[in-house]
């Protein structure tokens, strides 16, 4: 394949699962390069809105006292992404990660949470997701559900019907090994993952959880490190996320008063994506995935991450050159 083609699938990314050449689309999904976006809804953080109860009792207690300290800070440091999902799919980006969350007082409606609470509900998010997907017939989105901060049993009930009417016929079933062209002769552009154990047990159209490799350092050095590690471990069998993300704790927020999510994840990002154009997706130790980062829009990392997809061509012409070759 030669560098002008690849060159147009990166740079086309609205479809670029349909553009990829005919030798890849029989290639199950989980051993594809996927580009994913870390936190995908924490774009649309509310101020307004209390800390998550799951955060530390100090933090808590702290924000009910002084909302208008707290509230600032962790917007600052929770969101991790700059633009709506439909966008983030237009870059492209087909790994969705979405922390669901029951709102106090919010109602019967569900949100998203990062630290505090979106402003955008879960059905409004997901309708909209449906929407680009029908104006993309052949482009195949996994959407990571999971958190479920303070759901009930009847929320969680009610949530997996409406995603299952929403998606309807687009869900792809548990039960299959996904590639590009059995998604697209069965009409499937979904795979939905649902972290709630029973959830999953009952509908076949749910996927269970997603395991998402992140080093929890505000260090690339560490990250990159943390990565190296677990792929020389051997990778899941499945989809699975290798995290660029970084991640910050109380001492490095005190020790960078004026920096933020985006200023410490843009210092850090050119040897984040080094690292990824040396990967290779594929089955074998050491293939990569679905591929996670923050602030998807600011660098060329969706482009870098398709572009990986070439280097199963090159794996297999080297694999049918060699065969040809006379024994020794």
């Amino acid at each position: 394949m030669g560098d002008n083609q690849r060159e147009d699938v990166g740079g086309g990314n609205s479809d670029w699962m349909s553009s990829l050449p005919e030798e890849l689309l029989d290639v199950p999904l989980w051993n594809l390069a996927i580009p994913g976006s870390h936190d995908s809804m924490s774009f649309c953080l509310d101020m307004s809105s209390p800390v998550l109860r799951s955060e530390p009792w100090l933090l808590r207690i702290t924000d009910r006292l002084f909302p208008c300290l707290t509230r600032p800070c962790i917007y600052r440091w929770s969101t991790t992404q700059q633009s709506v999902l439909w966008h983030q799919c237009e870059l492209g980006i087909r790994y969705l990660d979405l922390r669901i969350a029951r709102k106090p007082a919010g109602g019967s409606s569900l949100f998203f949470a990062h630290g505090i609470y979106t402003l955008t509900c879960v059905k409004e998010a997901l309708e909209e997701l449906a929407l680009w997907l029908d104006a993309h017939p052949k482009e195949v989105i996994i959407i990571s559900c999971s958190h479920f901060e303070s759901l009930t049993d009847e929320d969680h009930v009610q949530l997996v019907d409406f995603i299952l009417s929403l998606f309807s016929k687009k869900l792809c079933s548990s039960q299959d090994t996904p590639t590009l062209r059995s998604c697209w002769s069965g009409g499937q552009q979904v795979i939905l993952s649902y972290d709630d154990l029973q959830m999953e047990c009952q509908h076949r159209q749910l996927w269970p959880k997603i395991p998402y490799w992140y080093a929890d350092s505000p260090d690339p050095k560490k990250v990159i490190r943390y990565l190296e590690e677990k792929k020389r471990k051997g990778r899941p069998g499945s989809f699975y996320v290798s995290g660029l993300n970084l991640t910050e704790d109380a001492l490095y927020i005190l020790l960078h008063p004026l920096q933020n999510l985006r200023t410490m994840t843009m210092e850090a990002l050119s040897p984040l994506l080094r690292w990824t154009a040396e990967q290779r997706p594929g089955p074998g130790v050491g293939g990569v995935n679905i591929i996670g980062c923050d602030f998807v829009g600011f660098s060329r990392f969706c482009s870098i991450v398709i572009g990986l997809n070439f280097k199963l061509l090159k794996a297999a012409a080297r694999t049918s050159s060699g065969s040809q070759l006379p024994p020794g």
